[in-house]
């Protein structure tokens, strides 16, 4: 039951002397586990919590160092820390856990070394540390160094799982000596999860004598040697079997397989080298749901007895060698949501049959031969389609305007094709492209006891190749690029506001991008390079503040680039190739731009002579007109001034008199 407690665990827990049973999971606990717990004197004991057999705190926010007296709750039996934030090593007092059977301290960030465990040899009265575990789970942590020898001695131990941690060293038989087929073995494992621990580069051996097991996963282990023969006949219990990314050789067996492991439903065998063909005999694990054969050598035709694997929701052979023709047998998969044949040599048409998987998700076929035209059907009877690659195949003719039909389509790849015609209308009934806020689909094999199946796609965008994967939601994209599209830019396009990436270049595409380009606020990447588009590029695209790559080289635009706001961001390389365009951040400035310049100088200079000439004639007109009135209304005032001026005037003519009978008298 989840309350949502929050806060830290107080240390006067220790005070519950009769508490056998304890679970806080899936709250928002924080800080860390209380150093000193309370309750020896409370409960009489020399332990806190005297009676605790059962610890759930998992999915919480703990931090901080596990602390010493979880070893002395001498009855647990079991500990679940899962999912927090524990760091530092786990302490050794661990080991003094004699009737412990289940610890789970996963996906924390605990470090050290796993020796800290085995020192309850002495306190058990045991050969071994925490002689009862069953189950043991360290996974996704921080944990170094080797896996100790003692691990081998946990008799009654079935569930062990010490995946992505940093240990190192080979796990070998001396690990598990006990399981020498002598005799029986000591334990019999059902699940065991190795991934990203170093096992190789042989195969464990010692596997042999492992015949309850369930779950199987040595993924990432550094394994390069073949698969042996014994291994297929390893457990009929076997149900989950993930042995990729490794270096595995060899091919896979030619006897039936589903005669071994018949239940098997999980099968990975990605990322390795494997060579040779599918055997038929993969029609006979009738119970499969996930097939990932992904990114080996594999040659040769699809085996057409896999339509048998009737329950399969994933099939993935994409990254291999195969050839042939798309089985029409196929369409006997009702349960399909996920098919990846891409990056073969397949050829041909697109058999009709394939419109009986009616429940695909994601349909990828890119990178192959195939040809034709693409089929109307596949917006009739794909509805719940999330994505739709066909990229890099030899497809012609007209895009069929029922693609619009596909309500749920986050994906719409049809580049390197030899598509022609205009692009429909249509496409803006693509109504999942129109959302702001798009649905999820990181995983399709999505279950909480199980492993998940992790959809990925390639996408090419910003000049470069990415692979998503778990973020694989916040791809939303339309690329038609290099293909043979005429017509009008289609402005319909700009309705689709979710739209990420959206790429339609090296087409025939002619017309103006309309100014409501600037409605696509989500658009990260846009390219309509090398087609006929021409007129002024829209002002409005500034307001693009998510646009991080712009490619509008070799087209026929004209006029002054808008080299504000988000467009500023943009170098010379995305407008290059149209002769016509001028301003930064290109070289070639705007023919107008020096016009206007010495026109606005001029329109200045004038404005400052007008000026001019205006203040010197208000000036003299002041000094005239102001003296005028004012002695023309003082009489007094005016003889005065007059009699003033006569004054100076026989002064000066005084004056011009004397100075000439001087300078006469001297020439004389």
């Amino acid at each position: 039951m989840i309350i949502n407690y929050k806060g830290s665990i107080p240390s006067s827990i220790g005070n519950f002397c009769n508490l056998q049973y304890l679970s806080l999971s899936y709250n928002k606990l924080n800080g860390s586990l209380p150093e000193i717990i309370n309750g020896t004197e409370t409960c009489n004991s020399k332990n806190p919590l005297p009676n605790l057999r059962t610890l759930y705190l998992e999915h919480n926010q703990l931090m901080g160092k596990l602390p010493n007296w979880l070893g002395e709750l001498k009855l647990l039996e079991e500990l679940h820390l899962y999912d927090n934030q524990l760091q530092g090593s786990i302490p050794s007092s661990i080991g003094n856990f004699c009737n412990l059977k289940y610890l789970d301290l996963s996906y924390n960030k605990l470090n050290g070394s796993l020796l800290d465990i085995i020192n309850g040899i002495e306190t058990c009265n045991s050969k071994s540390p925490i002689p009862n575990l069953q189950g043991l789970d360290l996974s996704a942590n921080q944990l170094q160094g080797s896996i100790p020898n003692l691990i081998g001695n946990l008799s009654n131990l079935y569930n062990l799982n010490l995946q992505n941690n940093q240990l190192s060293g080979n796990l070998t038989e001396q690990h598990f000596w006990k399981l020498i087929p002598i005799g029986p073995p000591p334990f019999q494992l059902k699940y065991l999860s190795m991934g990203s621990c170093h096992i190789g580069p042989a195969f464990p051996a010692w596997l042999q004598s492992q015949k309850d097991l369930q779950y199987l996963d040595l993924s990432n282990a550094s394994i390069s040697s073949s698969i042996p023969n014994w291994f297929w006949n390893i457990s009929s219990n076997l149900q989950y079997l993930i042995l990729s990314h490794n270096q595995l050789q060899g091919q896979l067996p030619n006897s039936n397989i589903g005669e071994f492991l018949p239940n098997l439903y999980f099968l990975s065998l990605s990322g390795n080298g494997i060579t040779g063909t599918i055997p038929d005999s993969i029609g006979h694990l009738t119970f499969l749901k996930v097939t990932d054969f992904s990114s080996n050598n594999l040659i040769g035709s699809i085996p057409s007895t896999i339509n048998n694997c009737s329950s399969l929701n994933v099939l993935d052979l994409g990254n291999n060698n195969l050839s042939g023709m798309i089985p029409k047998s196929l369409d006997q998969l009702q349960l399909l949501k996920s098919l990846h044949l891409n990056h073969n040599k397949l050829l041909g048409k697109l058999p009709s049959s394939l419109r009986n998987l009616t429940g695909l998700d994601v349909l990828d076929l890119s990178y192959n031969n195939l040809s034709g035209q693409i089929p109307a059907w596949i917006g009739t009877a794909f509805l719940n389609l999330v994505i739709l690659n066909l990229r890099s195949n030899m497809f012609s003719g007209r895009l069929p305007s029922l693609l619009s039909n596909l309500s749920s389509l986050h994906v719409l790849d049809l580049a390197q094709n030899n598509l022609m015609g205009q692009i429909p209308v249509t496409l803006v009934e693509l109504k999942a492209m129109a959302q702001d806020h798009n649905m999820s689909i990181s995983s399709l094999y999505d279950n909480q006891s199980s492993p998940r199946y992790e959809e990925r796609l390639i996408v090419i965008t910003k000049g470069l190749i990415l692979e998503y994967t778990r973020t694989l939601s916040l791809v939303v994209s339309i690329d038609l690029s290099d293909n043979n599209l005429s017509g009008e830019f289609p402005e319909g396009i700009t309705k689709l506001f979710g739209l990420v990436f959206l790429n339609l270049s090296m087409n025939h595409i002619i017309g103006r991008i309309p100014e409501s380009i600037s409605k696509l606020r989500q658009l990260s990447s846009l390219d309509l390079s090398s087609n006929k588009l021409f007129g002024s590029i829209p002002s409005s695209m500034s307001s693009l503040s998510s646009l991080g790559y712009l490619n509008l080289s070799n087209n026929n635009f004209s006029d002054k680039i808008p080299f504000i706001g988000q467009m500023s961001t943009f170098t010379e390389s995305a407008f290059a190739g149209n002769p016509n365009l001028c301003g930064a951040p290109l070289v070639i400035k705007c023919q107008d731009e020096g016009i206007d310049k010495s026109v606005e100088d001029k329109i200045d200079s004038g404005f400052v002579d007008q000026w001019f000439y205006l203040s010197i004639g208000l000036g003299f007109a002041v000094g005239i007109l102001i003296p005028y009135f004012v002695l023309a209304i003082r009489r007094s005032w005016c003889d005065a001034y007059f009699d003033f001026v006569d004054k100076i005037v026989k002064w000066l003519l005084f004056r011009k008199r004397v100075t000439y009978a001087r300078n006469h008298a001297q020439r004389k």
